[in-house]
C-alpha cells in the first residue's frame, strides 16, 4: 500500500501544480501497476488517505491519550522533511548548498535539514525504556537478522528523548486532524504506522490478526518499527508484532543509488530485459538482509544464465528429450538398479548407482525442510542457494551415467535408463515446486511439463522420490505435459543487447 500523508507529499503536490489528493491518486496508481507487473500478489493494497484508516488512527490517538500517554509541550530541532523527522546533531554534517551557502545535511541521507520550533503534543517514549527492553530480552527472534536487533538494543542503552507526535495545522494541512485540537496535526509517522492495525480491522476485529504479524522494513526505518511503534502500541494497551524482519540496501558498483549520481535502477527495465522471473530470480538469491548488496547488469545475466538457462533449463531438456524418452511419459523406478541402503557406502557391488547418487538423493530428500527453514528465518538466499547446489549435483548424476548412451532395446539397459530419467524428473519435480515463491511463471511451465497438476503442487505435503522408499509414485507412467520450449531463454552480453535495441 502507500503511506500517503505528511509534508513532503503536501510540498511534492504544490510544485506539480496538483492537489494532494491527485498526487497519491496517481502515485499508488503506479504502486499497484509496478506490483502487478512484479508478480506480486496481495490481499490488501491500504492507502492512509482512506476514511477506515483515519477513524482507526483517531481511535488510536484516543487510546494514547486516555492513558496519560502524551502531553503538549514545546519542540525544537533539525527537521528533515523527506525523512519526516527530526534528527539529533549527531547525525548531522555541514555542505553546501546549491547557492555555495553552507547548510546541515543527514549524514545518512545527506537531505537537508532546517530548524523547526513549535508547540506539538508529544509522547512519553522515555516511560517505555524498561517495557521495551524486557519485550527484546523476552523475545530474541523479534528483530532479524540480529545485527539489527543488537542495534536496537545499544539504541535503548542511550538517551531516549520523548518524540514529537503532531505538528502545527497551519503548517501541514494534508494529513489527519488532532482529535478536540483542529489546530494539530497528527505526525505522518504515528499515522503510517498504525496501518498496520487499520488493514486487520482495528479497532473492532484487529483481534484474529494481532499480535501474530511480521513487518518487512528497510535498515533506514528500523527505529520508527523496533522502538517508536512498538512504545505506542504497549501504551495503547496492545502487544508488539510478533516479528520485524529487516532488510539492507542495493548500492550500484559499490556505490549508494542516487538520482543525482544517475544510477537509480528502474524495476521496469530490468523485468524488460531479464524477465519477472529473472528478476524476482537474481534479488532473492543475491538479496541478504543482513548487509548491503552491489547491483551490476554484468552480475544478473552471468547468475541467470548459469543457474536458470544452463543448469536448471538444460537439465529439464536433456531429460525430456524426445530422443531420450520417446513415449514422453514419467518413467518407472528399478529398485534392483537404486536398491535402498541406510549408508551410501554400502551401495558398492549393489545395483548400478554409484556412492554419489546416494549422496543426491539424500541431499534433496533434506531439501523441502531446509528450504521452510530458511524461508521461515527470513534468509531465502540461503534457500535458493541450497536449490542451485542440488541442481548442479543432478546435473552431475545425468553427466556421470549417460543415458543417452543406454540401449532402450536391451531389458537391463531400458531399466536403468528410466531410473536414471525417473531420479532426474522427481529432482526436477521437487526444484519446481519450491521455487514456486520465487520463480511463479517458470515453476509453473517445468511442472507442467512434468505433468503435476495444480493440486499437486503443495509445499507442506512434498514427498520426494517415493519409489526408493518402497512406496507409489503417482507420477510414475504419467504422459508427460506438452513440450513449451526452453525453460529460460539464455540471456546476450549486455553489450550485444544495447546495440540490438539501437538496431530495434
Amino acid at each position: 500500500g502507500t503511506d500517503e500523508h505528511g509534508l513532503k507529499i503536501q510540498q511534492a503536490a504544490a510544485a506539480a501544480g496538483m492537489s494532494p489528493p491527485e498526487l497519491c491518486e496517481r502515485v499508488s496508481g503506479l504502486f499497484r501497476q509496478a506490483l502487478a507487473q512484479a508478480g506480486v500478489a496481495f490481499t490488501d493494497f491500504t492507502r492512509t488517505s482512506e476514511p477506515q484508516h483515519q477513524r482507526a488512527v483517531q481511535h488510536f490517538w484516543g487510546a494514547l491519550r486516555d492513558c496519560g500517554a502524551l502531553y503538549k509541550g514545546s519542540y525544537e530541532g533539525w527537521y528533515c522533511t523527506p525523512e519526516e523527522s527530526f534528527l539529533p546533531e549527531s547525525q548531522l554534517t555541514e555542505r553546501r548548498d546549491a547557492q555555495g551557502r553552507p547548510c546541515k545535511v543527514s549524514l545518512e541521507t545527506g537531505h537537508e535539514v532546517h530548524w523547526t520550533k513549535e508547540e506539538n503534543y508529544m509522547f512519553r517514549l522515555s516511560a517505555f525504556r524498561d517495557p521495551l527492553q524486557n519485550w527484546l530480552r523476552d523475545n530474541p527472534r523479534a528483530i532479524c537478522p540480529d545485527p539489527f536487533y543488537q542495534r536496537v538494543l545499544r539504541w535503548l542503552d542511550e538517551d531516549l528523548p520523548d518524540l514529537s507526535v503532531s505538528r502545527e495545522r497551519s503548517r501541514l494541512q494534508w494529513g489527519i486532524p488532532v482529535p478536540g485540537d483542529p489546530t494539530q496535526t497528527i505526525y505522518v509517522w504515528v499515522d503510517a504506522l498504525v496501518n498496520y492495525l487499520s488493514v486487520v480491522g482495528y479497532p473492532e476485529s484487529h483481534g484474529a490478526w494481532w499480535p501474530a504479524a511480521h513487518h518487512v522494513v528497510g535498515k533506514d526505518i528500523l527505529k520508527f518499527h523496533a522502538l517508536y511503534w512498538p512504545a505506542l502500541l504497549l501504551a495503547a494497551g496492545l502487544a508488539p508484532p510478533e516479528r520485524i524482519l529487516v532488510h539492507s540496501h542495493w548500492t550500484v558498483r559499490g556505490q549508494k543509488m542516487s538520482k543525482s549520481l544517475g544510477n537509480v535502477v528502474d524495476p521496469a527495465t530490468c523485468m524488460g530485459q531479464y524477465g519477472v522471473d529473472g528478476f524476482r530470480y537474481f534479488l532473492l538469491r543475491q538479496g541478504v538482509p543482513e548487509r548491503d548488496c552491489d547491483y551490476y547488469d554484468e552480475k544478473v545475466v552471468k547468475l541467470l544464465n548459469s543457474e536458470l538457462a544452463d543448469a536448471l533449463g538444460g537439465l529439464l531438456n536433456r531429460s525430456t528429450a524426445p530422443s531420450i524418452n520417446p513415449s514422453n511419459t514419467y518413467p518407472r523406478f528399478s529398485e534392483p538398479c537404486f536398491p535402498k541402503v541406510l549408508d551410501s557406502r554400502e551401495a558398492k557391488g549393489m545395483g548400478r548407482a554409484a556412492a554419489e547418487d546416494y549422496e543426491l538423493v539424500a541431499a534433496v530428500a533434506s531439501l523441502p525442510a531446509q528450504v521452510a527453514g530458511y524461508f521461515e528465518g527470513f534468509q531465502i538466499y540461503k534457500a535458493l542457494e541450497c536449490i542451485a547446489q542440488c541442481v548442479r549435483q543432478t546435473n552431475g548424476f545425468f553427466q556421470r551415467h549417460r543415458p543417452w548412451k543406454l540401449d532402450r532395446r536391451d531389458t537391463a539397459e531400458r531399466l536403468w535408463l528410466d531410473t536414471i530419467l525417473h531420479v532426474t524428473l522427481e529432482c526436477l519435480r521437487t526444484y519446481g515446486t519450491l521455487l514456486q515463491p520465487v520463480v511463479p511463471h517458470m515453476a509453473d511451465k517445468l511442472l507442467s511439463r512434468l505433468a503435476v497438476e495444480p493440486e499437486e503442487r503443495g509445499l507442506s505435503d512434498l514427498t520426494f522420490l517415493a519409489r526408493y522408499d518402497g512406496k507409489p509414485c503417482p507420477f510414475e507412467g504419467r504422459q508427460l505435459g506438452p513440450d513449451t520450449g526452453v525453460l529460460f531463454q539464455r540471456l546476450e552480453k549486455l553489450e550485444t543487447m544495447k546495440s540490438r535495441k539501437q538496431e530495434a
